[in-house]
This record gives structure tokens, sequence and C-alpha cells, in this order.
């Protein structure tokens, strides 16, 4: 990837990374294309970060990188599409990405409903 002409997805994961280094969050999730992986890698690597690749389909990956105790964290909880995360870990996850805690509390109650009325 050119490193001047970056694309929506990469722009942010740049800024990611700025705010991970700056101290303004421990831990990010970034949604790309495989096309990018290599470059995101090669700037995590090249920054010291944590990272753990969790792949969606042949074409796109949810790339997680921070702080290493969050990173540990992910390895336990994403070993499985995110949308198959139980109520709690989705809690978890949404929490120490820096989510809304108010939100996430929400969220969980729905979910958790959803399946107590099942």
């Amino acid at each position: 990837m050119d490193s001047c002409i970056l694309s929506g997805d990469m722009k942010i994961f740049v800024h990611h990374i700025y705010e991970l280094q700056k101290g303004i969050r421990y831990m990010a999730l970034c949604t790309i294309d495989k096309t990018d992986e290599s470059f995101a890698i090669q700037r995590l690597e090249k920054s010291g970060l944590e990272y753990e690749i969790c792949p969606i389909n042949a074409h796109r990956l949810n790339l997680f990188f921070g702080k290493k105790e969050c990173i540990d964290i992910v390895r336990l909880i994403c070993n499985r599409p995110l949308n198959l995360l139980t109520p709690e870990e989705d809690f978890i996850l949404g929490t120490m990405l820096g989510y809304d805690v108010c939100q996430q509390c929400e969220r969980y109650n729905h979910r958790k409903t959803l399946i107590q009325s099942a």
C-alpha cells in the first residue's frame, strides 16, 4: 500500500495508533481489508504494539491492537465470530475498547433479556 494514499479504514487505523501512543486508549479495533493486512502489521510491529487478527471472511478481518494486557484478554475471548460472544464477553470487550459504559450496560441487559426469553 502506498503510504501517501491511505483508505478511510487505514486513516482510522493510523489515528488509533497515535491515540495508543499518547495514552488516550489502551486498545483499539479496526475492521480492514486483507489487502491492508501487511501494511497494518508492519506499522504495529514498528510501534511495538501487540495485536490479534480475527478473520471475518476471505476479504476482511478484525484487527485488535494495543497494550499486551488487553490483547491477552482478546486472545482468550475472541476465539469465534464477535456476534457469537456471550453477553458477558461482549460487555467486557466493549468496555475494554472504551465504549460508553452506560450504553454497554444497556446492550448487556438487552442481550441477556433476549437469551432469557428464548
